[in-house]
């Protein structure tokens, strides 16, 4: 208990001392670059945490579909399997439900909503599953063939948004707006939350406790820890725990784009996803595949995100430059992380799944297991 207390302690200073470096290196690449870095920082402030409503309305809308598609990544990272697929799953999702929802435009809100999100799901397993059945029959690793689904959905947005579902004036390049039934309620009235944030908070401890406390659980992680000794000694079927995780990682991604159609777009256009599946890698990762950690995570990328917007707009600075620093950032915890992985391990040698895995531990890189 000692030991993870010190590591809890441990893990929030290091994350302290990453944000305030990447801010202070914010400010020397505008500074350098020849900006007004106060005025930047100050509308990177505003923009995201500065007022309870461009807390609610911007940071929190943008983490919603951050934080569930990070669930989802840090669920297959866990098995060893390497998703960088989120992003199609998503977009899958945003087309099953929105489709779905033109379809059944006349139905119920008690019938429409949830067959909305649960269409979210199931489209954002099907494309997992494609991954899925190439990496198990045909030997494809995960990370090409993840990556070119992102752009074969892609596509297929763009297809269906000059075609079948293009608005009916033929004008734009975007679906009809989705019925009413099918939106998503506001959670605090005059901002642009929705309840898909509350959806993405119960998830989030739900699949900690699962992975913390269940036997199915202790599979999934110990088949990410060492897919050969879970299957010598632990007599596990490491394909099939690795695979359902896949299968599962993807629902969560294609549940994050029905829950972006029905809160935020209400209709389906070519740029409805800026990068949230890439971005949630990098949550995921910041957070160490801690379905916890990964809340607080996707809270402060929603917030960069979204004060990023509001520098370019208040004071004409690129937003790339907060992405650039998004990246340093990822690479500092990593290091971090690598260095007090190496300074730990004469120590530890338990070898368990919690030990690479667990709430208060580092959480070192999975195997990826092709088993």
């Amino acid at each position: 208990m000692l030991r993870n207390s010190r590591a809890r302690w441990s893990g929030a200073a290091l994350a302290l001392a990453v944000l305030s470096l990447s801010l202070a290196l914010l400010a020397g690449v505008l500074h350098v670059a020849g900006y007004d870095a106060g005025r930047a920082l100050v509308a990177l402030w505003r923009g995201s945490f500065g007022s309870a409503n461009a807390f609610a309305s911007a940071t929190l809308v943008r983490a919603t579909p951050l934080m569930l598609a990070a669930l989802g990544v840090a669920l297959a990272f866990r098995a060893g399997i390497w998703n960088i697929g989120a992003e199609g799953q998503l977009l899958a999702g945003a087309i099953a439900a929105t489709g779905l929802s033109v379809l059944l435009a006349d139905a119920p809100r008690l019938v429409l909503l949830p067959l909305v999100l649960v269409a979210g799901l199931l489209a954002g397993t099907l494309w997992a599953s494609i991954a899925e059945l190439l990496r198990r029959r045909r030997g494809v690793l995960e990370v090409i063939s993840t990556i070119m689904l992102n752009f074969v959905a892609l596509h297929l947005v763009g297809v269906l948004v000059h075609g079948p579902l293009q608005e009916p004036l033929g004008i734009y390049p975007q679906s009809a707006p989705i019925a009413d039934a099918a939106r998503l309620p506001r959670l605090i009235s005059g901002t642009r939350l929705h309840a898909g944030f509350v959806i993405a908070l119960l998830v989030a401890p739900l699949l900690w406790w699962w992975l913390r406390t269940t036997a199915s659980g202790f599979r999934l992680r110990a088949v990410g820890a060492n897919p050969e000794a879970a299957k010598v000694a632990g007599r596990i079927d490491a394909a099939r725990v690795a695979g359902m995780a896949f299968l599962a990682g993807g629902a969560l991604a294609g549940l994050a784009g029905a829950v972006e159609v029905s809160g935020v777009t209400f209709a389906l256009y070519e740029s409805l996803s800026p990068g949230y599946g890439y971005t949630a890698i990098v949550v995921a990762l910041l957070g160490r595949l801690n379905p916890l950690a990964i809340v607080l995570s996707a809270i402060l990328f929603g917030g960069l995100e979204s004060g990023a917007l509001a520098m370019q707009r208040d004071a004409g600075i690129p937003s790339v430059v907060v992405t650039a620093i998004e990246a340093v950032l990822v690479l500092t915890v990593l290091l971090a992380d690598r260095w007090r992985a190496v300074q730990r391990m004469p120590n530890d040698r338990d070898g368990s799944p919690d030990a690479a895995y667990g709430v208060s531990e580092v959480g070192r890189p999975p195997t990826p297991g092709l088993a």
